[in-house]
């Protein structure tokens, strides 16, 4: 939806943090990596390098080749910064850019792995404005499910139980920034259900003029389907039906096993929108009293 808004430029997914830190098999609950991602990182060479800020080779490669996918074949002979918050500098400083050529005024990045990475994107970030758009577990079990048949992309393939673990561990991310005032949780059945609400809530957080003349579909290139082509649907920036790939997919029995062992939704859900609607109650008058306590 925030890339129809006039004032926003977007791109597909950069994953910068993910490429630039590395360690994602770590980070992730449930991967069959983990370990020896772990025993890596243990070496000591590598736990200098980390302390020092210092990044890693491949990390500067991965710098290098997202800066000429980002700015063109004319950067090919660029190097990378040799620490992580120049590279990061540079990053952003390219985004803001971006956005200037193309007359706008704010960027939106969404890779979604970037939601294991909210410590370093806090710290070198401390005004960025983050937005959590959340889906019940089983649907995203699902969608994911459905993508690895039909399109065979090794990134969704993996046990069920490995991605009940990853959507628990980003349901906790997600809770934990409840309260944080630069975060922003929107549940997908509010975009479909109560999209007036939702988008003048998006704009009030972004600080974005709400009654903007918005296209009608998505100009932007938010997806490269290429190599992302179950994101077709997307295209239009446009909030999308659930459809029915739970049933589809899972079982009356699977979809049981599932729920009791997946994070609760319902509960996000609930506790969001009691401090939600907290946050937008109208203060209570100060009684005689209670002034004189105060």
């Amino acid at each position: 939806m925030l890339a129809r808004h006039p004032e926003v430029f977007t791109l597909p997914e950069t994953a910068f943090f993910q490429r630039l830190l590395g360690d994602i098999n770590h980070r992730l609950l449930g991967d069959p990596h983990a370990h020896s991602a772990t025993k890596s990182a243990a070496r000591s060479w590598e736990a200098l390098r980390r302390r020092l800020g210092l990044t890693s080779r491949e990390g500067r490669r991965e710098f290098v080749m997202l800066q000429q996918t980002l700015l063109g074949a004319e950067y090919r002979g660029s190097r990378s910064p040799w620490f992580q918050d120049a590279c990061v500098i540079r990053f952003i400083g390219i985004l803001d850019e971006l956005a200037k050529r193309d007359g706008r005024s704010a960027w939106l990045e969404k890779t979604p792995h970037h939601l294991l990475y909210l410590g370093e994107i806090e710290h070198y970030l401390p005004n960025a404005k983050v937005i959590h758009v959340i889906r019940p577990g089983i649907d995203v079990l699902a969608s994911i499910n459905d993508a690895y048949f039909r399109y065979q992309i090794e990134a969704f393939s993996g046990s069920l139980m490995q991605w009940v673990r990853r959507w628990n561990q980003a349901a906790e991310i997600h809770r934990s920034r409840i309260r944080h005032a630069n975060h922003l949780l929107v549940f997908h059945e509010d975009l479909i259900s109560s999209p007036a609400t939702e988008w003048a809530r998006l704009c009030r957080f972004t600080e974005l003029t709400p009654h903007a003349d918005i296209d009608e579909i998505c100009h932007q290139n938010i997806a490269d389907l290429n190599s992302e082509p179950w994101k077709r649907d997307a295209l239009a920036g446009l909030p999308q039906q659930v459809d029915r790939k739970v049933v589809n997919q899972f079982g009356p029995q699977l979809r049981s096993w599932l729920r009791e062992r997946l994070s609760s939704y319902e509960d996000l859900y609930a506790e969001s929108h009691v401090i939600r609607d907290a946050e937008q109650a109208p203060a209570r008058p100060t009684s005689m009293s209670e002034e004189a306590i105060l």
